[in-house]
C-alpha cells in the first residue's frame, strides 16, 4: 500500500472537519444536519448546505474538541455507525460523555502527552491557553499530522487561545511551525439594531462603531493568534457559521471567509490565507508543495437560500431597525406555573452567590459611587419578561450582595432600572425556566431574547457572567437534562448505556 502523500481537509460548515489522508479518515466536531442546538431551536449552519452522509467517506475516529453546541451535536453523532470511536479530552463533562455512551459509542479520553494514531494519522489534543475565557478552557486543539513526521503539521486553534503547551514545543524546537494553522473566527457581528451578545442598552453605549468591524476580525485572527506561531506558511478561517434563530438580518457580519481571504491576502505578506466554504478541501501535501483546494462532491451548498440570506442582511444595512427580543421558547401551560415558581425560588439564591465570582460581580462589588453618588448594596437588576399569567409586565428582582441574594422589587420602567443599578439582565421568564429545566442553553437564550446593560468593559457584561454560571462546564446537571431531552427526541433512553 503506498505512503500517504499528504492531508486532505474537508470544510464541513462553522468549525466541523473532515481530515484524511486517503487511507484514514477522522471527524472533527461533527456537525452533519442542516441545523445543530438544543431543544427545539435551531442554529441553521452558514452558509446553507448539506451534507451526503452515506456518500461521505466514513470516519475511522470521532474528535470531540469541547462541549459546547455548535461542536457537540447528538443528532449528527447518531448519523454514524457506532462502531466508531470517539475522542476526547481529559477535562469534557461526563455529562457529554454519558450522553454519547448512550447512543451506543465507546469514548476515550486523551492527555496532551498521548498522541492518537489512525493509519498513519497523528492527532495530539493540547490543552486550551491559560488566557481563554473560562466557559472555553475545557477545549482541546488538535495538532494534526503523518505520524513520525514534523513540519506540515496541521494546528487547529479550536475556540481558545493558543495552548502553551504547544507554544513551549514549538520554542524549544521539539516540534516545527505548523504548515496550516486553522483559525476560529467567533466574532459574531451583528448589524446595528440587531440582537446581539455585546449590545449594552446604556445610552451612548451602542450604535454602529461599537460593532466590531472586518479589520479588527482579521487583525485578531492574522496578527495577534498567529502571533505564537511564527513560521506558519497558510492560514484558513472558520467559525461564524450559523445564523441566529429568526434573525432578520441574515448571517452574522464578516462571515464571508472568501472575502476575508482575499482582503487579507492584497494586505499582507506573512502567509497565505485560505477561506474555505462548506465542501472546500484542503490538500496540505507532504511535501513543500503548494496547498490546493478543490470540492467535495458530497456537501452541497444552497446558492438559493445563501442568496436570499445575503438579500436580508444588504436590505437590513441599508435601513437599520431596532430589533426587539422574544421569547425563545414556549409559554408555560398554567399546570407548570406552581412547578416553575418553585424552580426559580429554588434556583436564584445559587445564581445570587455564584454571580460573585464573575468579572461582572468582582466589578460590581468594587464600585463605590454611579449616576448619582454612592451606590448602596443593590447592584444589579433582573427584569424577567412576562411573568406567569401576566403577559406584558416584569417581575423584578435586585441583586443585594450583602447576602448575596435577589430581592423581590416593585418593578419599574427601563430607564429608571438603567438610573438606579449599573448592571441589568432582562430576559424573558419562560426562558429562564427553560434554561433550568434543560430544555434550553444560556448560549440559545442569549441569542435569541435577552438584553442588559453594564458599566465597564465587554467582558463585565452581565451575559458574560450568565455564561460563567450557567455553561455546561458549571453546570454539568443543566447540560446533563438538555442532552437527556435530545436523546430522548432520538429514541434514547438513560437506560441504554446499561
Amino acid at each position: 500500500m503506498a505512503a500517504p502523500a499528504g492531508l486532505d481537509l474537508t470544510f464541513l460548515g462553522h468549525q466541523t472537519w473532515h481530515i484524511t489522508d486517503g487511507l484514514s479518515t477522522v471527524l472533527l466536531d461533527p456537525i452533519l444536519a442542516e441545523a445543530f442546538g438544543a431543544g427545539n431551536l435551531q442554529f441553521p449552519i452558514w452558509p446553507p448546505r448539506s451534507v451526503n452522509v452515506a456518500a461521505m467517506p466514513l470516519p475511522d475516529a470521532v474528535i470531540l474538541s469541547h462541549e459546547h453546541l455548535d461542536h457537540f451535536h447528538l443528532p449528527s453523532l447518531n448519523l454514524l455507525p457506532k462502531s466508531v470511536p470517539v475522542y476526547t479530552g481529559m477535562t469534557t463533562p461526563a455529562a457529554v460523555t454519558d450522553a454519547i455512551e448512550i447512543l451506543g459509542f465507546t469514548v476515550h479520553r486523551l492527555d496532551h502527552a498521548t498522541p492518537l494514531t489512525v493509519g498513519d494519522i497523528e492527532i495530539t489534543l493540547y490543552p486550551a491557553g491559560a488566557r481563554t475565557l473560562f466557559w472555553e478552557q475545557r477545549v482541546a486543539q488538535p495538532l494534526v499530522r503523518l505520524a513520525g513526521t514534523t513540519g506540515n503539521d496541521v494546528f487547529i486553534g479550536v475556540d481558545a487561545d493558543v495552548s502553551d503547551l504547544y507554544i513551549e514545543q514549538l520554542v524549544d524546537g521539539a516540534l516545527a511551525p505548523p504548515r496550516l494553522a486553522i483559525v476560529s473566527n467567533n466574532a459574531q457581528t451583528v448589524p446595528y439594531g440587531a440582537l446581539g451578545a455585546d449590545n449594552n442598552l446604556l445610552p451612548g453605549m451602542d450604535g454602529p462603531r461599537n460593532r466590531k468591524s472586518g479589520l479588527e476580525i482579521l487583525n485578531g485572527l492574522l496578527i495577534d493568534y498567529c502571533k505564537p506561531l511564527d513560521g506558519v506558511t497558510d492560514v484558513a478561517l472558520c467559525g461564524n457559521g450559523f445564523t441566529a434563530p429568526r434573525s432578520p438580518h441574515g448571517p452574522f457580519l464578516y462571515a464571508d471567509h472568501r472575502a476575508l481571504a482575499e482582503a487579507a491576502n492584497s494586505l499582507q505578506h506573512l502567509f497565505r490565507v485560505h477561506g474555505p466554504r462548506p465542501g472546500d478541501r484542503l490538500t496540505v501535501p507532504h511535501a513543500t508543495d503548494p496547498i490546493t483546494t478543490s470540492r467535495a462532491e458530497w456537501v452541497q451548498l444552497d446558492q438559493t437560500a445563501e442568496a436570499n440570506a445575503v438579500a436580508e442582511q444588504r436590505a437590513f444595512l441599508a435601513g437599520p431597525k431596532q430589533v426587539e427580543p422574544s421569547a425563545i421558547t414556549e409559554p408555560l401551560s398554567q399546570e407548570r406555573w406552581e412547578t416553575a415558581r418553585a424552580l426559580l425560588a429554588e434556583e436564584l439564591p445559587r445564581m445570587a452567590r455564584e454571580l460573585v465570582a464573575t468579572r461582572m460581580g468582582a466589578l460590581a462589588s468594587g464600585i463605590h459611587d454611579y449616576l448619582h453618588g454612592p451606590v448602596g448594596s443593590r447592584r444589579a437588576v433582573l427584569r424577567l419578561l412576562d411573568p406567569l399569567g401576566t403577559e406584558g409586565s416584569i417581575e423584578s428582582y435586585v441583586w443585594n450582595i450583602t447576602g448575596p441574594t435577589w430581592e423581590l422589587v416593585k418593578s419599574t420602567g427601563r430607564e429608571e432600572a438603567m438610573a438606579a443599578y449599573p448592571f441589568g439582565i432582562e430576559i424573558y421568564y419562560q426562558d429562564l425556566i427553560a434554561v433550568f429545566e434543560g430544555r434550553a442553553q444560556i448560549w440559545d437564550v442569549v441569542g435569541g431574547s435577552y438584553q442588559g446593560w453594564h458599566i465597564g468593559e465587554p467582558l463585565d457584561s452581565p451575559v458574560y457572567a450568565l455564561f460563567a454560571v450557567y455553561g455546561e462546564h458549571q453546570r454539568p446537571d443543566l447540560a446533563a437534562r438538555c442532552y437527556a431531552h435530545s436523546l430522548t427526541a432520538l429514541g434514547y433512553t438513560q437506560d441504554a448505556a446499561a
